[in-house]
């Protein structure tokens, strides 16, 4: 197996709408705002080669989007989906599995692009399965009026239409501990209905792709909830229980929305669960 992070973009979002009642004073120390209270985000996937499949975890926001659509989220910087694969010597037709921690714009907007003849949408990877859960997919397609902007229909029906939507099988617990793509997953509740975190092997080390359950290295505090999330107080709970067993087994966290930190793991203090180190992926791996 080998493990590449993906760069697809960069982006902004309110700062007050990511800390949610965290006050800017304390949440700025770690994630400093513009003039525009805005803080830099990363729109990071994860690219597993493992045998004859090549797994992609999120595909970002893509580019389909109208331009006013963009300027609310003020995209910056050189990064793309298809110069990061191709850095690494891959095409998105050589990708067999998309794998979508959930369906919200900023996760799965890349797996749906405009035909040639931008006359309708279509699978931006004619290749591959695409992976969600039955729960998450019916919580996605009848959405709540809270997250409907998030759940956009373009970026969600082609999936079913081509034939190429998969599910991954969910069990009585929030804990799948071998999916149909070989790795383990945490089902979270509190950010939107069942939010798949993988939980992958790879090195000796457990790699946890962390999704929207910690967006950047600034919320490891347990407060620290996004404004977004529909359950706050069930993210916490999800969010307690997590973080101290990432401690207790040294889980290193992949963060696919830090701009500055690819990855980190965290440790027990007198304050509970805090940062230990931040590290890029060629420094630990």
């Amino acid at each position: 197996m080998k493990i590449y992070p993906i760069e697809t973009g960069n982006f902004k979002l309110d700062g007050g709408a990511m800390f949610g009642v965290v006050p800017k004073s304390l949440w700025q120390r770690t994630n400093p705002a513009d003039a525009n209270n805005m803080i830099s985000m990363s729109l990071r996937s994860m690219l597993i080669e493992d045998g004859n499949r090549l797994i992609l975890i999120d595909t970002g926001i893509g580019n389909k989007q109208s331009d006013k659509f963009f300027s609310y989220f003020h995209m910056y910087g050189d990064f793309s989906l298809d110069v990061s694969l191709a850095k690494q010597g891959f095409h998105r037709d050589d990708i067999t599995d998309i794998f979508l921690t959930h369906l919200h714009f900023d996760h799965c907007g890349g797996s749906i692009q405009w035909n040639k003849n931008r006359t309708a949408y279509e699978p931006a990877f004619k290749n591959a399965k695409f992976w969600s859960n039955e729960k998450h997919w019916k919580w996605a397609t009848q959405p709540n009026y809270r997250e409907k902007a998030s759940f956009l229909k373009e970026n969600i029906n082609p999936m079913e239409s081509s034939g190429q939507l998969e599910f991954i099988q969910l069990n009585d617990s929030n804990y799948i501990k071998n999916s149909e793509l070989g790795f383990a997953i945490f089902l979270a509740d509190g950010h939107t209905e069942k939010q798949m975190i993988p939980h992958i092997k790879y090195k000796g080390k457990t790699l946890v792709f962390m999704a929207d359950l910690l967006p950047t290295v600034g919320h490891i505090p347990l407060p620290y909830i996004m404004g977004y999330d529909t359950r706050p107080l069930i993210t916490m709970n999800e969010k307690e229980k997590f973080m101290k067993k990432a401690a207790d087994n040294e889980y290193v966290l992949f963060l696919e929305h830090d701009a500055e930190n690819e990855l980190c793991t965290v440790k027990h203090t007198e304050k509970g669960v805090r940062l230990d180190k931040s590290f890029t992926f060629d420094e630990l791996f």
